[in-house]
C-alpha cells in the first residue's frame, strides 16, 4: 500500500504539476496506516524532498532554475521549516490535523482560482529590490512547510512571481529548490526525533518515481484539458480534508 499510495502522490504531481503531495500525510494515515499524525508527517516529508529533487534534475538540464534566486529564498525557507517543525511536534496530533485540514481547504480553493499565466519569457535576476521580499517570502513559507510537513510548492510559485516577477516555467523549476530544502529540514527535524517510518518513505519514494514518470507522459497527452483536472483533484482534496476533520474532532 505504501508503493501504490506513493505512486498515487507522484502520478497527481507529474499529472497536474503542483497540490498532489498535500495527500501524502492522510494517505499514510489512512491508507498505509502509519498510527501517530507526527510521524505521517515526518515520512512524508522524506518523499516530499525526494520527489522534490528528482524533478529538480529535469528543471535544471532545460535551464529552468535561477540559482541566486533560489539560494536566497531556500535558504531563508530552510530556517523556517526548522522553526515550524519544531512547533509543529510540540502541537497535539489531532490539533494539528484539523489544522492540516483547513490548510487543504486553502489550497483546493486557491487551485479553482488559479488562471493561467501570461506568456514571460525574460528570467528574472536577484537585485537589491528583490531580495529582501525572496527572503521574507521564503521564511514565511518555510514556517508552514515546517509546521505541516509539506512541500509547499502551491505556495512557493506564487511567492517567487509576486517577489520577483518570475515567469511560470522559471517560478517552477526553481519552485523545486526551495521544496527539497524545506522538505530535507523538515524531515531532519522529524528523523532526529524518532519521527520517520523509513521503511515505508523508501516504498512512498519509489512509488512516487514511477507515478510521477506516467504523470508527465499522461499530461503531455491531455494538454488542455489539464485546468479540469486541477478542479477534479481540488474537489478531491476537499473531500479528504471534510474527512480528516471528521476523524480528527471526532
Amino acid at each position: 500500500m505504501s508503493l501504490a499510495s506513493g505512486a498515487g502522490v507522484g502520478f497527481t504531481l507529474g499529472l497536474v504539476g503542483g497540490g498532489g503531495s498535500i495527500l501524502a500525510t492522510p494517505l499514510l494515515l489512512y491508507a498505509v496506516g502509519v498510527a501517530s499524525p507526527h510521524v505521517a508527517i515526518g515520512t512524508g516529508a522524506v518523499a516530499v524532498a525526494a520527489n522534490a529533487l528528482a524533478g529538480l534534475a529535469q528543471h535544471a538540464r532545460a535551464g529552468n532554475v535561477r540559482w541566486r534566486c533560489a539560494a536566497v529564498f531556500a535558504s531563508l525557507g530552510l530556517l523556517g521549516a526548522l522553526l515550524g517543525a519544531a512547533i509543529g511536534k510540540r502541537v497535539d496530533g489531532q490539533a494539528l490535523l484539523a489544522a492540516f485540514a483547513g490548510l487543504m481547504v486553502v489550497v483546493a480553493i486557491a487551485m479553482l482560482r488559479r488562471k493561467p499565466a501570461a506568456a514571460q519569457a525574460e528570467a528574472p535576476r536577484l537585485s537589491r529590490l528583490n531580495a529582501p521580499r525572496l527572503a521574507g517570502s521564503g521564511f514565511g513559507v518555510g514556517v508552514l512547510s515546517g509546521f505541516f510537513g509539506i512541500g509547499g510548492g502551491f505556495l512557493i510559485v506564487p511567492a517567487l512571481m509576486k517577489a520577483a516577477d518570475f515567469p511560470m516555467r522559471y517560478a517552477v523549476g526553481t519552485s523545486l529548490v526551495a521544496v527539497f530544502a524545506l522538505g530535507a529540514g523538515t524531515a531532519f527535524s522529524y528523523a532526529t526525533a524518532g519521527l520517520v517510518d523509513w521503511p515505508v518513505a523508501a516504498l512512498f519514494v519509489a512509488g512516487g518515481a514511477l507515478g510521477s514518470w506516467l504523470g508527465l507522459r499522461a499530461g503531455a497527452r491531455i494538454g488542455a484539458r489539464r485546468g479540469a483536472l486541477e478542479a477534479v483533484l481540488a474537489g478531491l482534496i476537499l473531500l479528504v480534508a471534510a474527512y480528516i476533520f471528521w476523524r480528527a474532532l471526532g
